[in-house]
């Protein structure tokens, strides 16, 4: 096997990491506390042919490949990880589904807004009872004349405070074939976005409620039955994930290997302590096989669909990796690391949110055990309630 870039790739990267380092490196604290979505990184990097890496040319994408992507994501987070949100919505969440799946009339409607930087895209699929049971979402839309009614509420949803358009997974109709999803503006009638809550890491969301919230039967995304589409494109976004989890991981372990080789204690720089070479060397280990697990991921999803299983067991990996590296690099530095004028503290408490996000590091578990043993299994207890 071939693991190293094509010359097109080696490019790339070389290209997205001079523009990081020209256009990204100053305020790169300030920007990573700063919770709004950074309009002005995002229609820069729209400008710099960023936004839209994996949608194809016709859509007002660029038609690269998800490689292309992660070795944007890869590239900008070696010199401003908080500018990554950026690119992993231009990229890999919703946009994505988005793109592959709306109507023309939608594309020509939100599409050049979104891959121009100007607006952002928000998720709603998690609610008070639904999470990684997303099926057992409630949100209904119910068909009245050239609109549907849309009564519910949605939770944690990734840029909520900001976003223009809300792509929201609803239930038209019982059981799963009843779930699809709608486009919802901003200043639709029926719709309230909540006050901000924030996670430990910063990022902040809104509650979104849904009362009798009137919205144009043109604004379907996919209707009754569309749910296997829609979470087909979670094999995408994990990779998206993935590259994020493990990029913070790695930013946060050169912070700490260039500290640690020049702070001294004990009359010798730390590096030269046992101790420490053996924690280094473990980081290392974890981060570069969870790279190749990534990178097979991505390639193979270039090909055709994206496996379930290699996208779970990158996922699970590079989330691992990204958090337990950062964590001991905020170890490594002490109580530089630990303070918030470093963003190695900043790092680890952002790879944690991921290990939940997008797939829980057990939800994934499940799946790559499914793989092991060739056969699904109920996480709903059914089949024990049957033998019994």
């Amino acid at each position: 096997m071939n693991f190293d870039f094509t010359e097109e790739q080696k490019l790339l990267a070389e290209s997205v990491r001079g523009f990081a380092q020209a256009h990204l490196a100053k305020d790169t604290l300030a920007r990573a506390h700063n919770p709004r979505f950074p309009f002005e990184i995002a229609q820069l990097m729209s400008r710099q042919g960023l936004m839209g890496i994996t949608i194809p040319a016709e859509d007002g994408g660029q038609g690269g490949t998800l490689m292309d992507a992660v070795i944007a994501i890869e590239q900008v987070a070696a010199v401003c990880p908080r500018s990554c949100d950026v690119l992993q919505f231009g990229n890999f969440g919703p946009i994505r589904t988005f793109a592959e799946y709306a109507s023309p009339a939608q594309k020509q409607k939100w599409l050049p807004d979104l891959l121009a930087g100007r607006a952002v895209m928000s998720l709603g699929m998690s609610e008070p009872d639904a999470g990684s049971a997303v099926t057992d979402l409630a949100t209904s839309a119910r068909l009245d004349g050239t609109h549907y009614v849309l009564n519910g509420t949605k939770l944690f949803s990734t840029f909520s405070p900001d976003a223009k358009i809300f792509l929201i997974y609803v239930r038209f109709g019982p059981g799963l074939g009843g779930i699809g999803s709608v486009l919802v503006e901003r200043d639709t009638p029926g719709f309230r976005i909540g006050t901000p809550s924030a996670f430990m890491s910063g990022e902040e969301w809104c509650e979104l409620h849904f009362d009798n919230c009137r919205v144009p039967a043109e604004n379907v995304l996919l209707g009754p039955g569309g749910f296997k589409k829609q979470i087909s494109g979670f094999n995408v976004e994990r990779i998206g994930n993935a590259t994020r989890s493990l990029a913070f991981g790695r930013y946060a372990f050169n912070a700490a290997r260039e500290h640690v080789a020049t702070r001294k204690q004990f009359g010798r720089a730390l590096c030269e302590f046992q101790g420490l070479q053996w924690k280094f060397a473990e980081m290392a280990l974890k981060l570069e096989g969870a790279q190749l697990l990534l990178y097979r991921a991505a390639v193979n999803a270039d090909r055709g669909l994206p496996s379930a299983y290699e996208t779970s067991i990158a996922k699970a990996a590079c989330n691992l990796a990204g958090f337990e590296v950062a964590h001991e690099a905020v170890q490594a530095m002490g109580a530089t690391g630990y303070s918030r004028d470093m963003l190695v503290e900043w790092c680890m408490r952002r790879t944690r949110g991921w290990m939940i996000a997008g797939g829980s590091i057990e939800m994934l578990k499940n799946r790559i055990a499914e793989h092991v043993f060739d056969r699904r299994f109920d996480q709903r207890g059914r089949q024990q309630a049957a033998a019994e």
